[in-house]
C-alpha cells in the first residue's frame, strides 16, 4: 500500500506594484509555493521524499530523494537546479528529510490514518415501485467507511451479476469517511432474491444485504394493511380526542354546578333581604301615627 504525506513548509506571496509590470500580461501578484511530499510503500519499508517548487501555479523545480538532486521542471528553474546541486550541504539537508520528516511524521499519524478502520453501513434502495416484469434499478449504498478501498458485488439467487452493474465514484464525506453507490438494473421475477455483498478491510466477514421480489398480491396485502393501520389510527385519535373533550366538559359542569349552588344561595338571601326591608318599609308607612300640629 502506498501512502502520501503532504507537507507545506513555506508559502510566500510577493506583490509587485511596478508601473512597468502593469503594462504587461504578467499579473501583479506572484506566488511561490514549496510543497513537501512523502511517499510510503509497505509502511516505512520504502520511503521517497519529493519537494516541489511552484511559481505562479506552475512547477519549475523539484527535489527527488530517489535521484538525490534538484531536477528542472521548467526553464525558469534551470539556473536554480544547477546552482543548488553544487551545494553539498543543501543536498544532504533535503536528502535527510526522508528520515527527519517522512519517517518521523509517519509514526505520529499512523494510529489515526493507516491503522484507522470504520465499518461500512450497507442498505438496498429500489428506485421505483413497479410490478413484476418491469425494469427496475436497485442501488446498494455503502456509507461511512474508512479507508476508501472497498469491493461491492451484486448477486441474483446466489449467482453473481456482472451485466447491468454501474458504480459511482468514491465520494468523500468530509469527515474522513467515504461512501459509494453501486446500481444494478433488473427485470424482477417472482421469488427472485437479490443480494449486495460488501467486502472491506474493517470487516472480519462480508456484509450481505438481501432484497426480495414481492408479488402483486403481497404488495396489495401490504398496502391494505398499511391503509387499515392508518384508518384505525385515525379513529383512535378521533375517539381519544372525543374522550378528552367529554372529560373536560364534565369537569366544567362540576365546577359550574358548585358555583351555581353558591350563586343560588346568595340570590335567595338577597331576595329574602329585599322582601324583609320592603315589608318593614310598608309597615312603617301603614302604622305611622297621624299627628297634627295644634
Amino acid at each position: 500500500m502506498v501512502c502520501v504525506l503532504v507537507l507545506i513548509p513555506i508559502g510566500i506571496l510577493l506583490v509587485m506594484s511596478l508601473p512597468v509590470a502593469r503594462g504587461r500580461d504578467t499579473p501583479e501578484d506572484f506566488m511561490l509555493q514549496i510543497k513537501g511530499l512523502c511517499y510510503f510503500t509497505n509502511g516505512t519499508e520504502q520511503v521517497r521524499h519529493v519537494t516541489r517548487f511552484i511559481y505562479n501555479r506552475e512547477e519549475i523545480l523539484q527535489f527527488n530523494s530517489d535521484v538525490g538532486e534538484f531536477l528542472m521542471v521548467r526553464e525558469l528553474g534551470q539556473s536554480l537546479a544547477k546552482n543548488w546541486n553544487n551545494q553539498k550541504n543543501l543536498l544532504e539537508q533535503y536528502q535527510g528529510y526522508v528520515n527527519s520528516v517522512c519517517r518521523h511524521n509517519y509514526r505520529l499519524i499512523e494510529p489515526f490514518t493507516v491503522q484507522r478502520r470504520v465499518k461500512p453501513k450497507v442498505s438496498i434502495l429500489p428506485t421505483r415501485s413497479q410490478p413484476l416484469q418491469y425494469h427496475n434499478l436497485l442501488i446498494c449504498v455503502a456509507t461511512d467507511f474508512y479507508p476508501g478501498e472497498i469491493k461491492v458485488r451484486w448477486f441474483r439467487n446466489g449467482q453473481e451479476e456482472a451485466d447491468g452493474v454501474m458504480s459511482s465514484d468514491l465520494i468523500q464525506n468530509g469527515d474522513w469517511t467515504f461512501q459509494i453507490l453501486v446500481m444494478l438494473e433488473i427485470l424482477p421475477q417472482h421469488r427472485d432474491v437479490y443480494s449486495c455483498q460488501v467486502e472491506h478491510g474493517s470487516l472480519l466477514s462480508s456484509i450481505i444485504v438481501e432484497w426480495r421480489v414481492q408479488s402483486e398480491s403481497a404488495q396489495s396485502k401490504i398496502l391494505s394493511g398499511v391503509s387499515g393501520f392508518i384508518v384505525g389510527l385515525f379513529f383512535l385519535v378521533l375517539g381519544l380526542t372525543a374522550h378528552l373533550r367529554n372529560q373536560r366538559d364534565n369537569e366544567w359542569d362540576e365546577k359550574w354546578k358548585d358555583n351555581s349552588e353558591l350563586e343560588m344561595g346568595l340570590w335567595m338571601a338577597a331576595v329574602m333581604a329585599h322582601k324583609y326591608f320592603a315589608f318593614k318599609k310598608l309597615n312603617v308607612h301603614k302604622f305611622r301615627p297621624n299627628i297634627k300640629n295644634p
